[in-house]
């Protein structure tokens, strides 16, 4: 079971308030509802360091999360999927050199499915961050030219953002610069 230490009072008080909040949550038939209880109770899990519990959670969630369709919701859902899958695989290394393979392979489907649906959440400007996490698992997974794809893009983006709205004035100095 879990270690002693792991199972503090605030622990345990976490985890009995998440899964209070799942039971009012399943009550109410609620996706979204349900998807952040579940959520909140792969966190509590994490925190234990039960990882395994945690990304069964998390999964769960995920699955609410697409049947409500709340992209963002299911965006940051498999961003922290791939970050816990990274963290299994690291776990499963160490204990036996050459176990976390699969959880890498998790965390990288969770990472490219997580970087495909982030061109469509609500807030454009949040793409950016997401990318930037996706990144991050790539190359914790080893994925180094990904990753750098998933900066690059994230760059442009922040590029675009930033750039004043088109002028058409501005056109011929662009053009005259662009000739020296």
């Amino acid at each position: 079971m879990f270690d002693a230490p792991l199972l503090d009072e605030p622990t345990r008080d976490r985890l009995r308030g998440a899964s209070a909040a799942l039971d009012a949550a399943e009550r109410s038939g609620q996706p979204q509802a349900v998807s952040s209880a579940l959520a909140e109770l792969a966190r509590s899990y994490r925190a234990m360091h039960a990882l395994a519990s945690a990304e069964a959670y998390l999964e769960l969630a995920l699955r609410w999360s697409r049947s409500g369709s709340a992209v963002d919701a299911t965006v940051d859902l498999l961003c922290e999927l791939a970050e816990l899958a990274v963290c299994l695989s690291c776990s499963h290394d160490a204990q036996h050199p050459g176990q976390g393979h699969a959880a890498r392979e998790r965390a990288r489907d969770h990472a490219f499915e997580a970087s495909t649906l982030a061109g469509r959440v609500s807030d454009p400007e949040w793409e950016i961050p997401v990318l930037l996490r996706v990144s991050d698992v790539l190359d914790r997974c080893g994925d180094h030219d990904d990753a750098a794809q998933m900066q690059a893009r994230a760059l442009r983006l922040m590029a675009s953002n930033s750039a004043p709205a088109f002028d058409a004035r501005v056109l011929p100095a662009v053009g005259r610069l662009a000739d020296r």
